[in-house]
């Protein structure tokens, strides 16, 4: 699922995601998701899901 969310995002989206992963602000991360994804609105375990996998892919610790 979270290739199929990840793919959804535009470009600009996951560059914001990305930030404030980087940031440590993760519920703003996942809000960024939820209103970037577009219909049907992603549910907040596939953004959990999400987020963790941006962690390993941006080598920053488990939140």
């Amino acid at each position: 699922m979270t290739d199929a969310l990840w793919s959804r995002l535009s470009q600009d989206a996951r560059a914001e995601v990305d930030r404030l992963i980087t940031e440590g602000r993760n519920i703003q991360a996942i809000v960024s998701m939820r209103e970037s994804a577009g219909p049907p609105t992603p549910g907040i375990h596939a953004c959990v899901d999400l987020l963790q996998w941006r962690f390993e892919e941006l080598g920053l610790p488990s939140a």
